[in-house]
């Protein structure tokens, strides 16, 4: 996401940093610990409740499809801004999409098994205001997810 997504008079004033192997069990880590950190914005509980899916979305992508066979790294970064903005990066150095545009349609899933719906960009799109997919085979995916909260 460019500096222009964000209103130009906001300025960051927070951001943290995480990285977790990508193990099913630290999905909830990444979404407790996400959640956590925006609580700073006071946000209310329903635009909370919509970052934490977005955010466990991602981080499954990364899991489950990024690291097929193998437990490679998740990034997380989230910066918060003063207009109640929250931006979300979601990073992995995984096998990458080869389509995105694809990928992005609903009910797409890359599960030979069957055992995914192939929802997961359609939730985070409905949670919030911007998402941004960007990724090269063999090199890894990025996701950024936009959300700014309501004044309270």
């Amino acid at each position: 996401m460019k500096r222009s997504d964000i209103d130009a008079g906001a300025r960051q004033i927070n951001e943290m940093k995480l990285s977790l192997p990508s193990l099913s069990v630290n999905e909830g880590m990444a979404r407790a610990a996400v959640a956590a950190f925006c609580t700073q914005l006071d946000p209310a509980s329903g635009e909370l409740a919509d970052i934490k899916c977005a955010v466990s979305e991602a981080v499954t992508n990364c899991i489950v499809h990024a690291y097929r066979d193998c437990v490679g790294t998740v990034y997380i970064t989230a910066k918060l801004y003063s207009d109640g903005g929250v931006k979300i990066i979601i990073r992995d150095k995984g096998c990458g999409i080869e389509d995105v545009a694809v990928a992005r349609q609903p009910l797409y899933t890359t599960d030979a098994e069957g055992e995914r719906s192939g929802m997961g960009f359609t939730v985070m799109e409905s949670f919030c205001d911007k998402v941004r997919v960007v990724s090269k085979c063999k090199k890894g995916t990025t996701v950024t997810l936009y959300k700014k909260l309501k004044k309270r």
